[in-house]
């Protein structure tokens, strides 16, 4: 009996020893240490291709020469082709936020990111412009009616679009020498516009400089600033809609 109970230990001793050496996982070399993701830049320019998917939504209305929009009312869409980027980029993001109101152009600007805004601003900033004459005078091209020039004193333009309406005193602000009349007639009436939720525009210093005049008064301002030679245009841009 006493042999049967030495031997059923010492089965059980060898047993236990053996489970747990398989249990013991088997001694593995120093872990090599982690490397080192390779640094990445800041995100660049748009490729080609890239560039082309976020400037085509632009192209339909800004890329044809004389396209007219019909909200409000009717009139050309603004040049931008040589508009100021940090501007352009300025006004989707107001369209973004609602500070601007126009469905289209929020429905747009709402689906782009801050590089889209950058990439498709500084695009538009850059088109045309190897043939494109720069506006070196420091007056405007013609000068106004005393009238016109009463007007231009009273609501002082110069003092942010710049002497000659084409180099504001800050790239935020837009050159506005040249713009299209009807914009820019229809865009100075949206800064009178309060309380209407489909139209108008919240900025404080063009509000109250717009509500100084009537609507007359302001579209003689359009018309004098959109007679005056300027940087910008509308660039026709076939490639995009090349056929297939």
């Amino acid at each position: 009996m006493n042999k049967l109970l030495i031997t059923l230990f010492g089965l059980s001793v060898a047993w236990a020893t053996g489970l747990a050496q398989a249990q013991t996982p088997p001694a593995t070399a120093p872990a090599a240490a982690p490397t080192k993701a390779p640094a990445t830049n800041a995100a660049g320019p748009a490729s080609p291709k890239s560039l082309e998917a976020k400037v085509a939504m632009c192209v339909g209305c800004h890329g044809i020469v004389g396209y007219k929009a019909s909200f409000p009312e009717v009139y050309r869409v603004p040049q931008i082709a040589g508009q100021n980027a940090k501007y352009i980029a300025a006004a989707l993001n107001a369209y973004k936020t609602g500070d601007r109101k126009h469905p289209t152009m929020r429905g747009i600007a709402e689906s782009l990111s801050d590089q889209d805004v950058a990439d498709i601003s500084t695009y538009y900033e850059n088109l045309g412009k190897e043939s494109r004459r720069a506006i070196a005078a420091e007056k405007p091209s013609r000068e106004p009616s005393p009238e016109v020039a009463a007007l231009l004193q009273k609501a002082a333009c110069a003092s942010c679009h710049g002497a000659n309406f084409s180099k504001p005193v800050d790239p935020s602000y837009p050159k506005i020498a040249g713009q299209y009349a009807d914009y820019v007639f229809v865009a100075l009436k949206a800064y009178k516009t309060e309380n209407n939720p489909a139209m108008g525009r919240n900025n404080g210093v063009m509000g109250a400089i717009t509500k100084q005049f009537s609507n007359a008064e302001l579209k003689a301002l359009a018309n004098y600033v959109g007679s005056l030679e300027g940087e910008m245009a509308t660039v026709p841009e076939p490639r995009f809609h090349r056929s297939h």
